[in-house]
């Protein structure tokens, strides 16, 4: 137990550290910690221990990409440590505690379409690492590593899609939102049991009849689609942003890493965290590696 206690301590020592290093990073990440504690506090007199446990889940959760910069031994760019930071703030402070979802009818639209877009920088920065290590012999093509970076981001959208529909059916929790259609079209209301659809249009209310008989009507103008459609677009937006830092990349590694806006969001491998060396030696891998041939 306390050698979980000094591991996690030093871990949170180095994460420190590094974002003392970069003081833009540190700015947002410090204001961000205090806004998620104030909302903390708030939320803990107001007796919501749901949202007292997704701050501290944020919290948690700001200090990921210096963990993984540390266990990968990659140099996070800082546009892409702000904006991963500001993404978690936006869906579980934002979208989560202040109804953001509900409130403002594209916010869950521009965060999976964001999510998107990183999740396929992430892809891609993970291949490129494997392109660039001297472990693995290999070559690959900025077509392929567009085409995986694409199919990693994908991925990511279907399996937190998975997620969002297993909370929704095991703790009710309507993560997928639903969406209220006036035309429906199913082959369950062939009342021969065959599989010809059942049009029905025009549709200004649901009825819901419970087990002891009692009818509720819904009053939402139509008929109430339970997650389908919502899911749909947000694989659809996920999509877009994937295609497009997928396309981003693609011409970065074809103009043999001169873009200046991929580089942005493409980590940089490293042998030593810059916050770690000693300052008389040369920070990244290619200086180091110069420096090591002109000693020998």
């Amino acid at each position: 137990m306390a050698k979980k206690k000094k591991r996690l301590g030093a871990v949170l020592s180095a994460a420190h550290r590094a974002l003392q290093r970069k003081r833009t990073v540190a700015v947002v990440y410090f204001t961000l910690r205090f806004l998620v504690i104030a909302v903390m506090v708030a939320q803990f007199f107001n007796g919501d221990f749901e949202s007292v446990f997704l701050c501290g889940l944020t919290l948690v959760l700001f200090l990921l990409p210096t963990v993984f910069e540390r266990a990968l031994m990659i140099d996070l760019p800082n546009t892409m440590e702000i904006i991963i930071m500001l993404f978690i703030f936006a869906a579980e402070i934002l979208g989560e505690i202040s109804s953001f979802y509900t409130t403002f009818k594209h916010w869950d639209t521009i965060l999976h379409t964001l999510n998107g877009f990183l999740c396929a920088a992430i892809g891609f920065a993970l291949v490129d690492m494997l392109n660039r290590s001297e472990k693995f012999s290999l070559s690959l093509s900025p077509a392929f590593m567009a085409i995986v970076a694409f199919c990693f981001s994908m991925t990511i959208g279907v399996l937190w899609e998975f997620f969002e529909c297993s909370m929704d059916q095991l703790l009710l929790l309507d993560m997928q939102k639903d969406t209220v259609l006036d035309v429906i079209s199913s082959v369950m209301l062939d009342p021969t049991g065959g599989n010809d659809r059942v049009v029905i249009k025009d549709i200004i209310d649901t009825i819901v009849v419970t087990a002891d008989g009692q009818q509720i009507s819904l009053g939402l103008g139509g008929y109430l689609d339970v997650g389908i459609l919502d899911t749909m677009k947000d694989l659809f937006v996920n999509f877009v942003g994937a295609v497009v830092f997928s396309t981003i990349g693609f011409f970065y590694v074809k103009s043999r890493g001169k873009g200046k806006f991929a580089s942005q969001f493409i980590p940089q491998v490293v042998e030593v965290q810059p916050e770690d060396m000693d300052p008389r030696q040369p920070a990244f891998g290619k200086k180091a590696k110069k420096s090591a041939k002109k000693k020998g």
